[in-house]
């Protein structure tokens, strides 16, 4: 149930493996830790990895009349998480369905999960333009989606790709909020000195080729793979990576005012 959601941001990448669902991640984090009430909805169906980055494996989904409760991550109610992985035994259950099946989930968790009222929805998506995004959009037709966020890395490969997503973004009607360029350097943990292993400053020339914002840079941190379910802003604030999630947010919000 979308209809009391104020704001629905897609996050999309053109390739898998640049850190999407990291990023989804804590931009939900950081939005409910700036005092907004955000639900994270995961429709990767295949490498549904937001419980697991979350801490939330092992959770379940009740029915409720009307639809799906999903999994809050406080006891406030600030976060509300729905993702296919709360509905496989485990982290190893596969799951093998064709187009049709992954189609009909994805419209499941678009119009039967009670959100109730939220601030943000964050959608981590599946990389690439296939049914699932497809289907995302014509379901969000009726609803109002402020538009997508772009996960890349630095490199050429990854920016090709990124390309083809605007493209999709374009013909589907769909605003680009602007590009995150990931993994932008190593920040080495003992003298905090960032170095660029894969390059830099991919993602800012496409956005510029493109004529869309450019949302900031997010560098190789070690840290943050030990803050599962927790806000980076607020266990590493001085980080280069807090202070970009931080400036990222502050314009995706101003984008949607």
């Amino acid at each position: 149930m979308l209809e009391n959601v104020k704001h629905i941001i897609l996050v999309l990448s053109g390739k898998g493996g640049v850190g999407k669902s990291t990023v989804s991640t804590q931009l939900a984090l950081t939005l409910k830790e700036k005092g907004y009430k955000v639900g994270l909805l995961d429709i990767d169906l295949c490498g549904p990895s937001i419980p697991y980055l979350l801490q939330l494996e092992g959770k379940d989904v009740h029915q409720a009349e009307g639809g799906w409760v999903p999994v809050y991550t406080d006891e406030d109610q600030k976060l509300a998480v729905m993702s296919i992985g709360f509905l496989l035994n485990d982290r190893n259950s596969a799951v093998v369905w064709r187009g049709p099946k992954k189609t009909a989930m994805v419209k499941q968790f678009l119009t039967d999960v009670l959100w109730g009222d939220l601030d943000f929805l964050i959608i981590d998506t599946p990389p690439g333009t296939s049914d699932e995004h497809i289907t995302v959009m014509e379901n969000l037709k009726a609803v109002k989606c402020d538009g997508a966020v772009i996960v890349t890395t630095p490199q050429s490969i990854a920016i090709e790709d990124v390309r083809k997503e605007i493209t999709f973004c374009k013909k589907t009607g769909i605003p680009v909020l602007g590009i995150i360029e990931n993994m932008s350097g190593y920040v080495c943990p003992h003298c905090t000195e960032c170095t660029n292993i894969f390059s830099t400053g991919g993602g800012q020339s496409l956005a510029q080729l493109a004529n869309v914002p450019f949302l900031g840079i997010l560098p190789i941190d070690t840290k943050l793979g030990q803050l599962l379910g927790k806000a980076c802003i607020t266990e590493y604030p001085n980080s280069p990576a807090a202070i970009g999630y931080s400036e990222i947010v502050r314009k995706i919000v101003d984008s949607c005012q």
